[in-house]
């Protein structure tokens, strides 16, 4: 087999996820998405923006991500 730079691309299946938020969160996020249209000069659905939004919170916790590279490692 040929050793390639660029790994086999992981699964990119969208998942559809349905939560309940609280009036207070609702209120934040459409802050969030003025503020990021104000920002960047375009406007994004609050569905849009809450992956990114998710993907860099546990991107930026590295407790976390210590963590789950130890607990994957170990599963190996």
């Amino acid at each position: 087999m040929v050793d390639l730079k660029l790994a086999k691309l992981p699964d990119r299946t969208p998942v559809k996820l349905a939560i309940t938020i609280t009036p207070h969160l609702q209120n934040a996020l459409r802050d969030y998405a003025a503020v990021y249209a104000k920002t960047y000069g375009s406007e994004e659905p609050i569905a849009e923006l809450i992956p990114a939004m998710l993907a860099a919170f546990l991107d930026s916790d590295r407790n976390f991500v210590r963590t789950r590279e130890a607990f994957h490692r170990g599963q190996s």
